[in-house]
């Protein structure tokens, strides 16, 4: 076997989800979305699934992706699903060759619709089993830490470039527009999401859209974003100052970046989410701002921009070695201006390894 086709196996996950079935009662596990897809097979497409059993995989997609999937995906039977020979009956042809009467499928992901059509059209017990793909995903293997890291780097090199775009005039659309088209120009695949760009008292809206409102001297103004590369997401937050901080503005920044800072120092294998996330909420509350701060410390980061696990106060799990958080305080005074601050750590044994580069000094843009 030669050291590419090695490599292959090796990032193939399909026998991690096999080793999981056993503990669960499963016979198999249907994977069918996109996110989980990518994860089990490392292969990107918008049409397919797998069926995993302990001694075989299947993969059925169709005609626009079946040449790339027999080329790229190891350790499983491909197949090909036609008008001819829909993707349920393989599926069902399958499952009565190989006696599976329990299989598992990704609740989180499946509309009603697609369930009912299963249920109808599969000769199984359907299991609810999306806790599966949340433990195998929220522990990183090195590789995956690595195509992070690569995201990153595009998402911090598009800043410092923004950065010289921005002056006062510009309008929030302007700004995100700029920051889309250097992600993309820097090598990136997509976005992880829409980039919020807003500035003045848009600013204290933590998931505001970019208007045509133009930035002005005084404002805050507020830029998070993130793109996608090999699959997997960045994601970053920087608040600047456009021409002059107040005395008030930087109390306030300074406030969330220290929480931030209080919260990343929390964070270790074995302390739970909840904790981290309360490490950074003191500070805030004990700088008078406590009612300003409305969500999350931070949330996991892999394939999607939002997966588990989490540091907020509904998580009281232990976060694990390998996992990838978000570290997002953040202060938002209604109708004046909001203050967020974003780097992506990765929980290690004794502490936290924080993987952004880009500084968190106040930055003022005359």
């Amino acid at each position: 076997m030669d050291r590419k086709k090695e490599m292959q196996e090796e990032m193939s996950r399909f026998h991690k989800i096999a080793e999981k079935l056993s503990g669960r009662g499963l016979d198999a596990m249907m994977v069918t979305s996109g996110p989980n897809r990518l994860y089990a097979g490392d292969f990107a497409s918008s049409a397919g699934m797998a069926i995993v059993t302990e001694k075989k995989t299947w993969f059925f997609t169709d005609s626009r992706y079946i040449e790339a999937a027999q080329k790229n995906i190891q350790g499983a039977d491909i197949q090909e699903f036609t008008r001819e020979k829909p993707l349920l009956d393989l599926a069902k042809e399958v499952m009565e060759r190989n006696g599976l009467k329990k299989v598992g499928f990704e609740e989180r992901y499946t509309t009603v619709q697609d369930y009912e059509r299963w249920k109808e059209k599969l000769p199984c017990e359907l299991a609810p089993a999306s806790t599966l793909f949340s433990e195998l995903r929220s522990v990183k293997e090195p590789e995956e830490i690595e195509r992070l890291v690569a995201a990153q780097r595009i998402a911090e090199k598009s800043l410092v470039e923004t950065l010289d775009f921005i002056k006062t005039g510009r309008t929030e659309k302007e700004i995100a527009a700029f920051l889309l088209y250097r992600m993309l120009s820097n090598g990136a695949n997509r976005m992880s999401f829409p980039p919020i760009v807003v500035s003045g008292a848009n600013s204290s809206m933590p998931h505001g859209v970019p208007s045509d409102k133009p930035v002005a001297d005084g404002d805050f103004l507020t830029m998070d974003f993130g793109c996608m590369l090999d699959g997997y997401c960045s994601d970053m937050t920087r608040t600047v100052a456009i021409g002059h901080a107040t005395e008030e503005m930087d109390k306030v920044y300074h406030t969330v970046l220290q929480a931030q800072l209080a919260g990343i120092a929390t964070a270790k294998a074995g302390v739970t989410g909840r904790a981290v996330h309360e490490a950074a909420a003191k500070v805030i509350a004990d700088a008078g701002y406590g009612a300003y701060f409305g969500h999350g410390f931070g949330h996991g980061l892999g394939l999607e921009v939002h997966e588990d696990p989490s540091a907020n106060m509904a998580n009281d799990k232990p976060l694990p070695v390998g996992a990838v958080i978000s570290a997002e305080p953040g202060i938002y005074i209604p109708g004046r201006f909001g203050v967020r601050i974003e780097d992506v750590v990765v929980i290690e044994e004794n502490g936290c390894r924080d993987i952004m580069e880009a500084p968190k000094e106040l930055i003022i843009i005359k």
